[in-house]
């Protein structure tokens, strides 16, 4: 795991090239995959990872793609992934969501008009669940739109809007809270009449569940699919800001000088790279199934978390010796045991 401490008001999107060359040299004569956020996507970034010669990932930042782009692609003309996101796994199979890749490429152009054009692999993505999600949320919107105007509707000149500017000022109000500018038609002539445009929303529909990553991996290497996958591998390194957050329990403190907040960061590192580092040796010891029972009452087999371990082995306890006989640590429970991977009750601690 490598870490840095930064000032509050360094721009992300700047620290990318230095986690580069950092990385680099603790990769020394093996290559890496720099897998990241949008905030990679950018001229800068792109042409140092180029001229280093790194393989990277990242979704294309949102502004960088038209909708017309994905409205024009079919889902069922893409390729299909073989993979399914672990929270589906007990899922059956018409539930689970599911991905299908396209690949085309992404220019970047730079400030000056010096700068070369930079084209890279862009791999367009459709998730079942994104669109899902993207579907539910238009229609939680419309809804609520729909909501406001009625009641607008039925108080247009009334006491409180007895004006048009009012029912206008009214409006503008609704359509920014609900974002329904874009698909929202009205007028006003004896009273208030609405409807939401058809053809925009069908429009907005045309593009549901479709993202995109940018890729320099060599299309011999991976394939689309591949690299959706290699993609969704960031998950183990966004599950960590979850633990510095949750069983490392992180809480806001209050130092007096610089080097104390960046000492204190790392010695939170530090504690996080031991915590994944028990996860991970669990996991090896498992084997390739890397699932265990024991962990949750119904006894289901799940991947063991770091959070976990520690959770069943905090009810070790250590029984004090004497000179004839040595301390022991007393198991309580079967699944303790079996997460040591070792009867530590005949461990004897060397004389000194």
């Amino acid at each position: 795991m490598h870490s840095r401490v930064f000032d509050g008001a360094a721009a992300e999107v700047s620290q990318v090239v230095g986690a580069m060359n950092d990385l680099k040299a603790m990769a020394g004569a093996n290559t890496f995959l720099m897998v990241a956020d949008s905030k990679l996507v950018s001229y800068s970034n792109i042409t140092a990872l180029l001229e280093a010669g790194v393989e990277f990932i990242a979704p294309v930042p949102a502004a960088q793609i038209k909708d017309e782009v994905y409205a024009a692609l079919d889902p069922q003309r893409a390729q299909a992934v073989d993979w399914v996101p672990g929270r589906d796994e007990r899922k059956p199979e018409a539930e689970r969501e599911t991905y299908r890749v396209l690949e085309d490429t992404h220019t970047l152009t730079g400030r000056r008009k010096s700068d070369p054009r930079l084209t890279v692999r862009r791999i367009l993505v459709h998730s079942t669940a994104v669109a899902a999600g993207q579907q539910a949320a238009r229609a939680k919107r419309l809804a609520k739109a729909a909501d406001d105007l009625d009641k607008l509707t039925a108080a247009a000149g009334g006491r409180h809007y007895k004006t048009r500017e009012k029912i206008v000022a009214r409006i503008g109000v609704v359509t920014a809270k609900r974002r329904v500018t874009s698909c929202l038609r009205w007028h006003i002539t004896a009273g208030l009449a609405w409807y939401f445009d058809q053809d925009v929303l069908e429009a907005e529909a045309a593009v549901d569940g479709w993202w995109a990553l940018v890729t320099s991996v060599p299309a011999e290497k991976a394939g689309p699919a591949q690299v959706l996958i290699h993609y969704k591998g960031q998950g183990a390194v966004e599950r960590r800001y979850h633990d510095f957050k949750g069983p490392l329990a992180v809480a806001p403190v209050f130092v007096q000088h610089n080097r104390r907040v960046a000492a204190l960061i790392q010695v939170i590192c530090l504690a996080l790279l031991v915590f994944c580092l028990i996860e991970r040796q669990v996991r090896r010891a498992l084997g390739p199934e890397e699932t265990m029972a024991g962990l949750y009452p119904d006894n289901r087999r799940v991947r063991p978390t770091g959070r976990m371990i520690l959770y069943h082995l905090s009810e070790l306890t250590l029984r004090i010796g004497n000179v004839t006989d040595p301390p022991t640590v007393q198991i309580n429970r079967g699944i303790q045991l079996h997460l040591l991977d070792t009867d530590i009750t005949q461990t004897r601690w060397p004389q000194t």
